[in-house]
């Protein structure tokens, strides 16, 4: 089957290492001849140019000479452009691990291998139909400069915020309250884990501290509550619920809440079937990097199977980056890091130009370490120019379509996977983190562990609105859940094991791109390898 100009024009653009703005395809499309204008834009486009504008290839159709021949190709039949996918669902995903066969349920979605390129696109089509919004963005916005009032700040905001969705469970009394309590009676109260100790007897002694000062509950060790106290991170905000001491100087810990997503949680979807890839840890600039399956992915998003993959989310290190790890020079094929983004972007010139792609860095990235992370800046923003991609910050919620997904690059589900004591937690099984994160409603709660924090007047790390999907990466494996219905994704890497993960026992899943259905939640894994 011939392709449509629109797709034949994307086509020789890429080929060429230029992509377009939607109305210059569709100039360069309905020209006489095609091949001819593709040609001549290309030829006069500007030296710096990755992108052709429609003011640019108006220019070049305004000199064309009268007597130029047409090729005689047609645009896109009516049937193609209304077709529906055969394969559409209607009802919204639990929060089990489910494959498109909404009748069977697995523990990881389905893997596909991914195919050559052809086919024709009906992305052009559907270019009125797509949405794409930003919140919880700290690009622009940051204002901490590390001092004590800055600190005050972000943790009172994280407990007003976090403490408001606990409040409405329990009787909450402030601490300085409970002090004036007589001993016997019922009390709870909402905290910040300030210290969790063992007593001499076994037992667990939680310290927790509100805006008026501090106090102690005990959790005895036969209680059922005493499994929860494994999960706790320090900073995190929690309610308890038990009997004031003799002396009134202590609760008697009888239920411990977390701030919790509602099981009740009703995800969103999207109108129609339409689909996004949810990628990470590219790693541009490493020798471990999968180039070629990076390319049969590309590949396969030109081809009639990928036509309802219209967004691409990358969850950040698009690049290996510079002194990241001890040695990691001598497990680098591309040394400069501005030269590695330059590869990266060649890279991202193989996706198809009609696709929304949006992006969030991580550790491995150039921006700063300390989260939250602001987007990349200009520099590299021009750098990476040949899609007119979305950049944002780590992390953000971008809604797609209706469907709100929020994007952290995950660096604290190395602290998780560190604190919890039980096997179930753990690199094979990185969803189970995310739960953890999500049950705490926030992406980093431990300060002063493994994840570097940056004080801000507000905390963009809390989770205050519940997402329908939760996408992150970081750990290099691959995790497809579902929790309270949110849909959870970590989408594994594009870099094969290095030495510095085989010091540590990470062994990679490479080249999976998890393919969401925004219209159902339902998620198919592909691999590339």
């Amino acid at each position: 089957m011939p392709l449509e100009p629109p797709v034949r024009v994307v086509r020789e653009l890429t080929s060429r290492g230029y992509n377009a703005d939607r109305e210059a395809v569709t100039l360069l499309a309905g020209a006489d001849d095609p091949a001819d204008a593709v040609e001549r834009a290309v030829d006069e486009a500007p030296a710096d140019a990755l992108t052709l504008t429609a003011d640019h290839v108006r220019g070049v159709l305004a000199d064309a000479t009268p007597d130029a021949e047409p090729t005689g190709a047609g645009g896109p039949s009516d049937s193609d452009a209304d077709s529906t996918p055969a394969d559409r669902h209607t009802t919204s995903s639990t929060g089990t691990e489910t494959t498109t066969d909404r009748g069977a349920e697995v523990t990881t979605p389905p893997e596909t291998k991914g195919v050559e390129r052809g086919g024709e696109s009906a992305r052009d089509a559907n270019a009125d139909l797509r949405s794409v919004d930003v919140a919880g963005d700290i690009t622009g916005e940051s204002t901490g400069t590390g001092e004590y009032k800055h600190f005050v700040a972000t943790f009172r905001d994280r407990y007003d915020k976090l403490s408001k969705k606990l409040r409405g469970r329990v009787n909450h009394r402030p601490t300085d309250a409970l002090d004036s309590m007589p001993g016997g009676s019922e009390a709870a109260v909402v905290g910040m884990v300030n210290d969790v100790r063992s007593t001499a007897s076994g037992h667990w002694l939680v310290e927790l501290e509100d805006t008026n000062g501090v106090f102690p509950a005990l959790v005895m060790k036969d209680r059922d509550i005493a499994a929860h106290v494994d999960e706790l991170l320090m900073d995190e905000v929690i309610a308890v619920e038990g009997t004031l001491s003799d002396d009134g100087g202590i609760i008697f810990a009888d239920d411990l809440h977390f701030p919790d997503i509602p099981r009740t949680h009703d995800p969103s979807t999207a109108d129609r079937h339409v689909q996004a890839a949810l990628v990470s840890d590219v790693h541009v600039g490493s020798q471990e990097f999968a180039g070629e399956a990076w390319d049969a992915f590309a590949d396969w998003l030109h081809t009639p199977e990928a036509e309802t993959v219209e967004y691409l989310l990358v969850a950040g290190d698009m690049v290996e980056g510079v002194g990241v790890y001890p040695d990691q020079d001598e497990e680098l094929d591309i040394v400069d890091l501005y030269e590695q983004y330059e590869a990266f972007s060649e890279r991202l010139k193989d996706v198809p130009g009609d696709m929304e792609i949006v992006m969030i860095p991580g550790n491995h990235d150039a921006v700063r370490l300390a989260e939250p992370q602001p987007a990349f800046d200009e520099e590299l923003r021009d750098i990476m120019s040949a899609h007119d991609a979305q950049f944002t910050g780590n992390p953000s919620t971008v809604t797609i379509e209706g469907v709100s997904v929020l994007m952290y690059h995950g660096v604290s589900i190395d602290e998780v996977i560190a604190e919890y004591p039980g096997d179930e937690v753990s690199y094979d099984h990185p969803h189970r983190a995310m739960e953890h994160l999500l049950r705490k409603r926030h992406v980093a709660p431990q300060f002063g562990g493994r994840t570097r924090l940056a004080p801000e007047e507000k905390d963009y790390l809390v989770v205050d609105e519940v997402p329908d999907v939760f996408h992150t990466g970081h750990v290099h494996k691959l995790g497809v859940g579902g929790y309270h219905n949110v849909r959870l994704v970590n989408s594994g890497c594009w870099q094969h094991q290095t030495e510095f993960q085989k010091s540590v026992n990470i062994d990679p899943d490479v080249a999976t791109a998890p393919i969401l259905d925004l219209d159902t939640l339902d998620v198919t894994v592909r691999k590339f390898v």
